[in-house]
């Protein structure tokens, strides 16, 4: 019997989220698979790739093959089943999510979903990012499109190659409220940003505040061709964006040279 095809699963919803669930089930039942997952104890959301540096962290089993850990981060999910379940073979493909809500534009530095896919790549490991854009008053959101499309895309995986080079990923947004959708090759959009904080007073009269969700607003870059992230989702279609980890602005390097 050929060996199975091993994927390990993290997100940052937590967990006991749907999404995760809906990933899991969509991955076994792919043809000699054996999903691994190590998933936070508790919601990560907007963690961005964050490591847990000032205290232990805790394996905790749920299922076979399926662990949480405690209070810790995706990032830290996958670096420490790297370190420890994997030691000897790494796994063949990373999958994080399916996140519920968008991670788009510039929003993708801030998601604990992308952050597994980069921890992920970081290793050497093929790795996806997967979110399937939702309206939040849906307690559990429907997830059918998205396992149908990460289904297509590992079997191409497997079927062919990775399509990236070393420390890029893919980061897949899936549009809401559609069951077939064409899939679209997509950088990442121009968002706009706005302060949205709320202000509460307990007993004491002390000040806490709960950070809000603001609009997604995004615009189209200048200069460059194709469709964004948003433009694709809000359109219909699946958004699939390679990204890449180096971060440095080659263009502004001999602007920055002259400066100096």
């Amino acid at each position: 019997m050929d060996k199975k095809y091993t994927i390990l699963v993290t997100n940052d919803d937590g967990y006991e989220a749907n999404g995760l669930r809906a990933l899991v089930e969509a991955l076994q039942a792919l043809e000699n698979v054996r999903v691994v997952v190590v998933a936070p104890a508790n919601e990560k959301s907007a963690c961005g790739h964050s490591l847990t540096l000032t205290r232990p962290l805790r394996f905790v089993g749920v299922d076979d093959d399926f662990f949480k850990l405690d209070d810790g981060t995706p990032s830290d999910c996958v670096y420490l089943a790297l370190s420890t379940m994997f030691e000897d073979e790494k796994p063949d493909l990373l999958v994080s999510g399916i996140n519920r809500g968008s991670n788009m534009g510039e929003d993708i530095t801030y998601s604990g979903t992308a952050a597994g896919a980069m921890e992920g790549v970081l290793h050497d490991i093929p790795s996806i990012a997967i979110s399937q854009v939702m309206d939040f008053t849906d307690p559990s959101g429907d997830f059918t499109l998205a396992q149908k499309t990460i289904q297509k895309i590992v079997t191409q995986i497997r079927e062919k190659n990775f399509p990236l080079p070393k420390r890029e990923f893919l980061n897949i947004n899936i549009p809401p409220n559609t069951q077939e959708a064409q899939m679209k090759i997509t950088y990442a959009g121009y968002r706009f940003y706005a302060n949205d904080a709320h202000v509460h007073r307990n007993p004491r009269g002390e000040e806490h505040y709960w950070l809000g969700l603001h609009p997604l607003n995004f615009q189209p870059r200048e200069g460059v061709e194709g469709l964004s992230d948003y433009e694709a989702v809000e359109a219909g279609h699946i958004s699939i964006t390679p990204i890449m980890l180096d971060m440095s602005a080659y263009k502004s390097m001999k602007q920055l040279q002259e400066w100096l």
